[in-house]
């Protein structure tokens, strides 16, 4: 018997950033949905221990220190909690996102860990125990966990409920270069201060994908102006985005180089996430729903 899990993509619609604290974190401020594209991880107890990657991006992963690998410290540190000295059995990580994209995918990956595990390693652990693990892997890990529309704030650990959404159709493109996350802090500590990390006024609900779009054209992403001055790749994806007709509004989520295109409907999505991969066979591009998708 196996076990499987979904681990979605995270999207951050904004993200306000603060200026560098003396902990070394930066504050922030961002509402972060998912998408229904992701990475896949499964669970087989009782083969040999350890981490198969397989998957579009594996190579990717290949140059990693296993021991740095988020999945393996998830899976480790959920079997500590339960007193066994190693996880029993083998997971796999089927790998569709790209890495280091922006998109949390290391830390969902590592919510998909503790989750798949759960059931066949560690079925009396709570879901505060299971929180207190996702939390001490990473800023992102407690809203990766269960990847449901949240507010994220502190070091964005801090979650709070999200405004009810609308079915929200978008499209995530990726021009495949790095952007390294700490690289575009620097830039960003560099550059002069901004608004920080404020919270704006979040209504209860959005009736549509275009008061969602309005909303979103009201705050920022932080990141985005560091991200695309030391990535012109970035820049000109969002240009191409921002200049298509289906889109709404573009951004880019986290420190990129992953954006996105928000939509006003599915077909609005699909039909420019073709034109797209077809014009820039090079790019990474997925049309997707954004919410919470089922895992």
């Amino acid at each position: 018997m196996s076990f499987a899990a979904f681990a979605p993509a995270k999207v951050n619609l904004f993200l306000h950033v603060g200026p560098l604290r003396s902990d070394g974190f930066h504050p922030v401020c961002s509402l972060m949905v998912f998408a229904d594209v992701g990475d896949r991880l499964r669970f087989a107890p009782g083969g040999p221990p350890g981490l198969d990657v397989e998957g579009p991006f594996a190579a990717a992963l290949a140059g990693y220190d296993p021991g740095d690998n988020l999945v393996m410290r998830a899976a480790s540190a959920l079997a500590e909690r339960v007193g066994l000295p190693g996880v029993p059995g083998r997971l796999t990580l089927d790998k569709q996102l790209p890495v280091a994209s922006g998109l949390g995918g290391g830390s969902s990956d590592a919510g998909a860990a503790l989750r798949v595990l759960r059931t066949p390693v560690a079925p009396g652990l709570s879901d505060p125990e299971l929180e207190a693990i996702a939390a001490a892997l990473g800023s992102d890990g407690p809203a990766c966990l269960w990847a449901r529309p949240a507010l994220g704030e502190g070091r964005g650990e801090r979650l709070s409920p999200a405004p009810a959404l609308p079915p929200l159709w978008a499209v995530l493109a990726n021009p495949q270069v790095p952007s390294p996350t700490g690289a575009v802090y620097r830039a960003f500590d560099a550059a002069p201060a901004g608004p920080g990390a404020d919270r704006p006024p979040l209504p209860p609900a959005f009736d549509d994908a275009a008061e969602v779009a309005a909303f979103v054209a009201a705050c920022r992403n932080d990141l985005e102006p560091p991200a695309a001055s030391l990535v012109p790749a970035i820049a000109a994806t969002l240009a191409r985005l921002r200049a298509e007709p289906e889109t709404l509004i573009a951004r880019l989520s986290g420190s990129g180089a992953t954006c996105f295109s928000l939509c006003a409907h599915r077909a609005a999505a699909e039909r420019l996430a073709g034109r797209l991969a077809a014009a820039e066979p090079g790019w990474w591009v997925r049309a997707c729903r954004l919410g919470a998708p089922e895992l």
